[in-house]
């Protein structure tokens, strides 16, 4: 009989271990653990001040957003390989992606330009003809509602809040990252936009097989998405896991009840 040697490769985890994080020698992000399989969605929510953002800047690299030196245990393994000493653009690379809370301007090179750039540093080669590729990147952008004329404009230059975080989906799209963490993609965006981010974000999980990361303040984007896992951030520190009804349950009572124990006041 003979064996069937073929083997199928195996599908890695972005795994964050007893992530401690601190901006000007004082510690925001105290301690979190967290596993994001290939597909899964995962949000994260909390209050404003409870370290969401700086876990997304020192997830992808921010200088700013230091690992607490003296804590070996403090790690950010993705591809089963430890990247926390990596900078931006080797995690970029190995395929780790972040839509920005706040996206920046800049003046002087066109979306689609960008995009085409961005595809061939991360993937180490052109996607296609420059010809294939922006009639592949105009019917997505169509898809997301996204005039054809602001392609060729300067990247974010003039954008609405609105049109920079659909400029943001549109990169995800183009880019197809293995895991992406995406601050807050939500806000500002009014309802049929919320629901075309939606759209683009559940569309890269199931088509892509991409791990997502959304951090967000409200239940209203997660309401077309579905996330596979939950998790409240207060302080610093991941205190509740759960499922989609986690998500609801915040929307009804808010966050008062995770503020009320002692050690998780802020």
């Amino acid at each position: 009989m003979k064996k069937n040697y073929s083997l199928k490769p195996i599908p890695y985890n972005l795994t964050i271990k007893d992530l401690r994080v601190s901006v000007d020698n004082k510690e925001i992000v105290k301690g979190v653990n967290l596993t994001v399989k290939p597909g899964e969605i995962h949000a994260i929510m909390g209050p404003n001040g409870s370290g969401k953002s700086s876990l997304a800047m020192a997830l992808m690299g921010h200088p700013t957003y230091k690992l607490k030196v003296n804590n070996e245990k403090s790690k950010i393994i993705l591809d089963g390989k430890d990247i926390s000493d990596l900078p931006p653009h080797e995690r970029a690379k190995k395929g780790l992606f972040l839509a920005f809370q706040y996206p920046v301007t800049v003046a002087g090179v066109s979306v689609q330009n960008f995009l085409r750039q961005a595809h061939q540093a991360v993937n180490g080669k052109s996607p296609q003809s420059i010809l294939e590729f922006r009639q592949s990147l105009t019917h997505t952008a169509k898809e997301l509602g996204i005039k054809p004329e602001l392609l060729s404009r300067s990247l974010n230059d003039g954008f609405s809040g609105g049109e920079k975080k659909r400029l943001e989906i549109l990169q995800l799209l183009t880019l197809r990252p293995k895991f992406a963490i995406l601050d807050e993609t939500d806000s500002g965006l009014d309802i049929d936009a919320v629901k075309v981010v939606a759209k683009g974000i559940k569309t890269v999980a199931q088509k892509f097989n991409t791990g997502i990361v959304i951090i967000t303040h409200y239940q209203r984007i997660l309401r077309f998405i579905k996330p596979d896992h939950v998790h409240i951030m207060v302080n610093g520190q991941i205190i509740k896991s759960g499922d989609f009804q986690l998500a609801h349950q915040i929307e009804q009572t808010g966050y008062k009840n995770f503020l009320k124990a002692k050690s998780y006041e802020l």
